[in-house]
């Protein structure tokens, strides 16, 4: 199932494997603001630049913010930018991307940070609205 949300990037990203041999595989991704969708290239290498959407793959690996910790281990080398997705499980996805620009890995970062703050402004609402709820039993309120 895929989840819904406005398109913040969408483009190619290079993920390692996590096999033995560890290839780096290009992957369409699809950043929205409930987390990033990975698409597989149908034909194998994936060639060049953007490729048509009818050489993409329908079906996509979700990373949903809800699952994943953090971004980090950035290093910049020969014009590759290469960073990590930390899962809350523990579980750590290496990606790479052309250094040109703004990289894939702030963006994914700042919209981590998007999500997991309004994660926290609804939890305190809701936290606000139950103990208000709860002081309108008449608790406090004398004959």
């Amino acid at each position: 199932m895929s989840f819904p949300g406005k398109v913040m990037r969408d483009g190619l990203l290079e993920k390692r494997s996590s096999g033995l041999l560890q290839l780096w595989k290009k992957k369409r991704c699809v950043l929205t603001e409930e987390g990033l969708r990975l698409h597989d290239c149908k034909g194998g290498g994936g060639g060049g630049g953007d490729a048509p959407s009818s050489a993409w793959s329908s079906k996509a690996k979700e990373l949903r913010f809800e699952r994943i910790d953090t971004v980090d281990c950035v290093e910049y080398k020969r014009g590759l930018v290469y960073f990590t997705v930390v899962m809350a499980t523990g579980k750590d996805i290496d990606f790479r991307c052309p250094q040109d620009g703004t990289a894939w890995n702030a963006e994914i970062a700042l919209a981590l940070v998007r999500y997991k703050n309004l994660q926290a402004v609804q939890t305190g609402r809701n936290r606000h609205l139950f103990t208000a709820h709860l002081g309108s039993t008449g608790e406090d309120e004398e004959l």
